[in-house]
């Protein structure tokens, strides 16, 4: 027997958590189609199941928040598409598919037809709450578009006969289901829109549905061109397709969307004996009421009897004049006080008026020129004054600084006869005549040396 390296033995724990790596890594994220077996809900909210072929089956789990999530009901026999990771339960050592989204098969491609058709037709408006008409409470001829061998259909006329068997219920036989059932249906809301024109009964209130099944089953009420035609019709529309779980775009674009067929009756025909039992209560409420208005005038009628107008009519008329006479007075001398208030303001304002007639602004502005004219010319004498005693400082000035009162003191300056100042001996030419000024007079000489 060969001897066992013990670096090399691993215990059942790490062997698993080994392949439970290698699985994850490997594999990570797909998506796997097949047949759901062996669904149990826990408590806990978490869903397990077997997913299996022909050939083999694998453990699933889907967790609370991914089941919250789903898009599809898990039930035996269901054939679904499911995406998730494939990991290993170490606790029994047991390979199993954590589950995060489901689908039914072939579902795949509706979902994504429907979600984007419902995306469109809510750009455009029409499951606008506004464009919405409101359905009748208690309307009087109601048309059912739907199969007419189905369940729903004697779910409903079960339903109306009981709670209301005064309404008149018209049932228009279409195929809810299959291959061109949408434009049986089309066809139908057309006729019921111009039931006049066909001789049929006006109906006030439209039921389009059918019961429960797959969204293949279903499909036909999310075509387009069923979404358009319920947007035009005239008529109020219920739509009542599938379960309380299933939704269409039928139901998003029709005037009022009933969970299920029988609910859309219930809400057409209210129960006969609540709907007595209203009228009861809405007779007793009106006769009180009647009965106390019919007191309350006859109240009237006692005082008025008893009153001064039925003993002494002549009195009240006196009172009458007299009012009259009253409101004449305060009249008067509201005129008067008023007339008074009038006369006053208009005083006033001819007061304002004289102070601004134009010859007292002319007179007041040729005021305010003289005296301008005035001042200026006091400012004009004493500005010249101020100048001429200015221009004799700057003479006597000149005077004392001037050449003539340097010469007085004894100072000569000599230029060449043509008057070129001289300032330096070397400046003069021998034999060149120059002319020397003094205070009195001046000197002409010649150079005889430099």
């Amino acid at each position: 027997m060969p001897e066992t390296d013990e670096t090399q033995v691993l215990s059942v724990s790490q062997l698993t958590r080994e392949i439970r790596e290698v699985l994850e890594g490997r594999i990570g994220t797909v998506w796997v189609e097949g047949e759901i077996s062996n669904h149990r809900l826990q408590s806990s909210g978490h869903q397990y199941f077997t997913l299996k072929d022909a050939g083999s089956q694998l453990s699933c789990v889907m967790f609370r928040g991914a089941a919250s999530r789903a898009g599809a009901r898990l039930v035996d026999g269901a054939q679904v598409q499911v995406l998730g990771e494939i990991s290993v339960y170490e606790p029994r050592g047991q390979y199993q598919m954590i589950v995060r989204q489901v689908q039914m098969k072939g579902q795949g491609g509706l979902q994504a037809r429907f979600e984007a058709l419902k995306r469109k037709l809510h750009a455009e408006g029409l499951f606008d709450q506004e464009r919405k008409k409101p359905v009748p409470r208690f309307p009087e001829v109601v048309a059912v578009v739907t199969s007419p061998t189905g369940a729903a259909i004697q779910d409903m006329l079960n339903i109306l006969t009981r709670r209301a068997p005064w309404l008149r219920v018209l049932v228009y036989p279409v195929r809810v289901q299959g291959n061109g059932a949408e434009h049986e249906i089309v066809r139908a809301l057309q006729v019921l829109n111009r039931a006049e024109e066909f001789g049929l009964p006006v109906p006030d209130t439209i039921v389009v549905g059918r019961g429960g099944g797959s969204l293949e089953d279903l499909w036909c009420f999310n075509e387009e061109v069923l979404a358009r035609q319920l947007a035009v019709m005239r008529i109020p529309v219920i739509s009542a397709v599938g379960h309380e779980i299933d939704f269409t775009i039928s139901d998003f674009v029709a005037d009022l969307r009933a969970p299920t067929p029988s609910a859309a009756a219930e809400l057409l025909a209210p129960d006969a004996a609540e709907l007595r039992r209203t009228l009861e209560n809405a007779a007793r409420t009106l006769q009180n009421r009647t009965l106390t208005v019919i007191e309350h005038h006859q109240r009237v009628l006692d005082l008025t009897e008893k009153g001064p107008l039925h003993r002494e009519p002549e009195r009240l008329l006196l009172e009458a004049e007299q009012s009259i006479d009253d409101a004449e007075s305060r009249l008067r001398d509201a005129m008067r006080e008023h007339l008074r208030s009038l006369q006053d303001d208009l005083t006033t304002k001819q007061q304002v008026l004289a102070e601004r007639h134009p010859r007292v602004q002319i007179v007041e502005v040729a005021h305010r020129v003289q005296a301008a004219a005035l001042a200026l010319k006091q400012a004009a004498k004493h500005r010249l004054d101020r100048l001429a005693d200015r221009l004799a400082s700057r003479d006597e000035v000149m005077r004392h600084l001037g050449p003539d009162s340097v010469l007085s003191r004894g100072f000569s300056y000599t230029t060449t006869a043509d008057g070129r100042v001289l300032t330096d001996p070397e400046q003069a030419i021998a034999g060149e005549k120059i002319v020397t000024r003094l205070a009195k007079g001046t000197l002409h000489s010649t150079v005889i040396k430099p």
